[in-house]
């Protein structure tokens, strides 16, 4: 059976596919930016697939929450952080609302082998966005919102959904391109973040096994 990597763009799946080993059994396919591309290519390729996967990555890059560009990050669990509704007491979650969790826990199984074979990988949550975080003040409400968080991405929880939805185990893995807060072209690394995306690619051939 196959292992399934979705990522955002090309740049992303390039990257990816130029470091897994020769003959490794993984698709790496992107999927779109954001939430409900991801999860919605996610799904197509699952269902078109016949049940072929034995399970789903989240890859690419994103900004960092106190970390350094080109660091490895491996989420603990994947959250919708902007996903519920504004009061005038403050953002309420999904979970807040009633209407279900705006939090995807990973597969166990697949984490542990992530961490193995990257043992200097940082692990933590991986916040999913539709809007990335652009000012002093929304980085301060995400981390107070969410203080164990270490990176935000735009599709992790999208696919995380998909996965679910096909009953098939799910992991995220980012490389951080730049650091969350005031936005800052001059800031950004993405050259750094995808060759530490194309480093970090083998350990994907361990959650074969």
């Amino acid at each position: 059976m196959t292992l399934l990597v979705v990522t955002a763009v090309d740049a992303e799946a390039q990257a990816v596919a130029r470091g897994l080993p020769a003959g490794v059994d993984v698709l790496v396919a992107p999927v779109g930016v954001g939430p409900a591309a991801a999860a919605a290519g996610t799904a197509r390729l699952l269902a078109l697939a016949g049940g072929r996967y034995r399970a789903v990555v989240s890859a690419g890059i994103g900004g960092g929450i106190g970390l350094a560009p080109g660091v490895t990050v491996l989420a603990s669990r994947s959250i919708a952080a902007d996903l519920g509704a504004d009061s005038p007491d403050g953002f309420l979650s999904l979970d807040e609302l009633g209407f279900g969790s705006a939090v995807a826990p990973v597969d166990a199984g697949l984490l542990e082998r992530l961490r193995a074979a990257l043992p200097g990988a940082a692990v933590g949550d991986v916040l999913t966005v539709s809007t990335v975080t652009g000012t002093a003040a929304g980085t301060a409400e995400l981390l107070r919102r969410h203080p164990a968080a270490l990176a935000e991405a735009m599709e992790g929880y999208g696919v995380a959904c998909a996965a679910q939805g096909a009953g098939l185990p799910f992991a995220e893995l980012r490389t951080i391109s730049n650091p969350v807060g005031p936005r800052d072209r001059a800031a950004w690394r993405i050259g750094d973040a995808l060759a530490a995306l194309t480093h970090a690619a083998p350990a994907f051939a361990t959650l074969l096994g």
